[in-house]
């Protein structure tokens, strides 16, 4: 930075740098430095604007990952569709059941049926069980109305007091009173 300040001084080189004599010689006598950032043209001005930041940040993310998804993926299907080609119709071997995901005929949408779809038998045999566990609540519901119908009719009540009893403590609870009682003995 120094040796800046050294050839604004020198005469020669301060009208080639500044362009103006009158500056160079203002300069030369009261080592004025200036510095003309804009042209000299118009106000000095400093307009302050909202960041971009951001803005440029998504822009290059988003083309980054575009890139890193649709690269690859084009890739594939270029070469399934150039190399490999739809599967062809040829008749089914005697005792041969073919697989679920034979019976398409790209090889993307085979792969996407072998690997990352269910097996629509599959699929099928979950909707029957929902059908049938809610089937079995209905019947459990219709069932429960009736006894409720039943109590209404027959004006028979569980009273405030009864404790529906769970069999498996009252067993555990008896053999051990059996068991106190059996080493107890006879007195």
């Amino acid at each position: 930075m120094a040796i800046w300040s050294s050839i604004l001084r020198s005469p020669q080189i301060c009208t080639a740098i500044v362009r103006s004599p009158a500056l160079c010689n203002a300069s030369k006598n009261a080592l004025m430095q200036y510095r003309a950032m804009s042209g000299g043209h118009g106000p000095r001005m400093f307009t302050i604007t909202p960041s971009r930041f951001q803005w440029h940040k998504f822009k290059d993310l988003f083309h980054f990952y575009v890139m890193v998804g649709a690269i690859p993926v084009l890739a594939i299907v270029f070469y399934t569709n150039v190399f490999i080609g739809p599967a062809q119709l040829t008749e089914i071997p005697e005792g041969y059941e073919p697989k679920h995901w034979e019976y398409h005929k790209h090889p993307i949408s085979r792969f996407i049926a072998r690997y990352i779809m269910n097996n629509p038998q599959q699929d099928y045999e979950k909707m029957l069980h929902f059908l049938h566990e809610e089937g079995e609540k209905a019947e459990m519901l219709a069932l429960e109305k009736k006894i409720r119908e039943k109590m209404a009719e027959r004006q028979d009540y569980q009273s405030y007091y009864y404790r529906p009893a769970i069999g498996k403590y009252h067993r555990v609870a008896k053999e051990a009173a059996d068991h106190i009682d059996s080493l107890r003995g006879d007195n």
